[in-house]
């Protein structure tokens, strides 16, 4: 089983060793990343040291990490269903297009606790409470 992670999850798990950061570390399924949103990461770089409090060093160790226990999907892999994906989500949040189309393209929901994804009823949207329910994650 496939499932998107939204760029704010990725980004709390970045922040904090919380919860957030377990279950990606212990996904038993992929998690796809889209590559396009590594530009969000990187935009918000500072915020992200800031609220952290890790140093330059520790935050470049820490992304490797949890890019190990993702899928990166480049965006020519997803590009046919940017128009369906527009379609749905452009009119809620035009910036999440990119996440509604890997989910298209790989046939999978989404993990996010975006309220907003839940606007919309064409792609599955999982919040981290449904992914901890449903035992998505090695115990």
């Amino acid at each position: 089983m496939d499932i998107v992670i939204d760029t704010n999850i990725f980004i709390s798990a970045l922040i904090r060793d919380n919860l957030t950061r377990e279950l990606i570390f212990n996904f038993k399924y992929n998690l796809l990343f889209p590559e396009f949103e590594f530009e969000e990461i990187f935009n918000h770089k500072k915020e992200i040291l800031r609220k952290s409090k890790l140093t330059d060093y520790e935050f470049n160790i820490l992304l490797l990490r949890l890019l190990k226990k993702v899928k990166i999907i480049r965006t020519k892999r997803i590009i046919e269903n940017r128009e369906e994906a527009k379609k749905i989500i452009e009119k809620i949040d035009p910036n999440d297009v990119i996440f509604i189309a890997t989910a298209l393209t790989f046939n999978c929901p989404i993990w996010s606790d975006d309220k907003h994804f839940q606007k919309q009823n064409k792609v599955k949207v999982l919040t981290t409470k449904d992914i901890i329910n449903n035992k998505i994650i090695k115990r």
